[in-house]
């Protein structure tokens, strides 16, 4: 139960190359699939994670191979964390940056296409945000973590609480 039938560096390394695979992945499917998980993407999800299992453990099935690969994800995501907030250019690599889909009341449609969205998506977004018309926005932006962050023209300049997550506390 406990005993390794493979290398536990062989685990090890296909961790890592299992990890780094999925975040490119992630990463190219753009902002919008994270940010509003359907059905349908869960299922996707769970079957990669199966998927991927053995491809990580390999042969192995002891209790020691699955805490090795765990082991290596919660310490390969957390020095990524770590990385990106040191690394200005590795946070724009792996959560991209926002991407402007309205500009003065008109749909930046080439935006849209490259992020995968329709006006659909853009129309119920600025419902939400009790804007009735594309014309009355100044700006709608699609955000890094998916959402759409709406400015309407009649807006003045407003203040918002911002959410801020930290890695660990500021001393």
């Amino acid at each position: 139960m406990f005993s390794l039938d493979v290398n536990g560096w062989s685990i090890v390394a296909r961790t890592v190359i299992v990890y780094l695979a999925l975040l490119l992945g992630l990463r190219l499917a753009g902002k919008r699939e994270l940010g509003q998980m359907t059905p349908f993407d869960l299922v996707v999800i769970l079957l990669i994670a199966n998927a991927v299992q053995n491809a990580m453990v390999g042969p192995d099935t002891s209790v020691t191979g699955g805490l090795i690969a765990a082991g290596v994800l919660i310490v390969g995501n957390y020095g990524v964390a770590e990385a990106r907030v040191r690394l200005p250019w590795l946070r724009r690599a792996v959560e991209g940056s926002p991407t402007l889909l309205i500009n003065d009341g008109k749909l930046v449609r080439e935006h849209l296409r490259r992020e995968g969205l329709d006006e659909d998506d853009v129309l119920m977004a600025i419902r939400e945000h009790g804007v009735a018309e594309v014309k009355d926005v100044r700006m709608a932006v699609l955000e890094t973590d998916g959402s759409i962050s709406i400015v309407s023209s009649d807006a003045k300049a407003m203040r918002t609480r911002k959410h801020v997550r930290f890695t660990r506390r500021q001393a």
